[in-house]
């Protein structure tokens, strides 16, 4: 990683805001209400190393299903939804969000770069997020999957965000193989961001490797550092 990007993307989950709170929560929540078992976050990792759930709704679907349950998207996701963000005065998960980037380094990062996001939530939760941690003007792109044809791993979010630039001067953060994936496809450089849970790093780190990423790092905040390696 030799070169300083005109734009950094960044992914939302995982990458600029903590989720094991909040949509791991609500996964595990969802699969357990509809199926009766338990299930765990290692399990929980496994599905997410997979490409094509990139969405909860999605994923909580398929593993319900996977399980026995007879359940279809729209009512796993109706249930999901209301675990996320509550319901009947009860707030939800979504409250036990962090922000995992500190606002100076959002500053001195706008200094070096343009900044964007490319994330596959909805519009709703991604406006939450970034007005409750007071960080939006720091993006001037905000890409969510209800902005593209076609989410991840297909690149239309980034060659969105390119505008016609080199994709050689941008750069992408994910934290997930579909992410890897979608920066491979748009010819941008990529760096991973490792989970969260211990356990999951070593085989996270050979997966995002082996799809081509640029680096590994262990959480948002070593970017600087990264790119100060010039």
């Amino acid at each position: 990683m030799k070169f300083q990007p005109e734009v950094i993307i960044f992914d939302v989950d995982g990458v600029l805001v903590d989720v094991r709170g909040s949509f791991h929560s609500t996964v595990l929540e969802t699969v357990r209400f509809f199926s009766g078992k338990r299930v765990t976050r290692a399990e929980l990792q496994r599905w997410k190393n997979r490409s094509g759930f990139n969405d909860d709704w999605k994923l909580s679907t398929a593993w319900v299903q996977s399980l026995g349950g007879q359940q279809q998207y729209d009512e796993v996701k109706a249930k999901f939804v209301e675990l996320y963000w509550g319901a009947n005065g009860k707030r939800g998960n979504v409250d036990r969000e962090k922000w995992l980037l500190s606002r100076a380094s959002l500053r001195r990062l706008a200094k070096r770069a343009e900044l964007a996001l490319f994330t596959g939530r909805v519009r709703m939760e991604t406006d939450y997020t970034l007005d409750r941690c007071k960080v939006r003007d720091y993006f001037r792109q905000i890409v969510t999957v209800e902005d593209v044809a076609k989410p991840k791993p297909d690149p239309e979010g980034l060659v969105k965000i390119l505008g016609g630039r080199d994709p050689a001067k941008a750069l992408y953060l994910g934290d997930n193989v579909d992410d890897a994936l979608a920066a491979k496809a748009a010819k941008i450089p990529f760096v991973g961001i490792l989970p969260q849970s211990a356990e999951a790093r070593r085989a996270w780190r050979a997966l995002l490797t082996k799809q081509g990423a640029a680096a590994v790092l262990s959480d948002v905040t070593w970017l600087e550092a990264l790119l100060a390696r010039r």
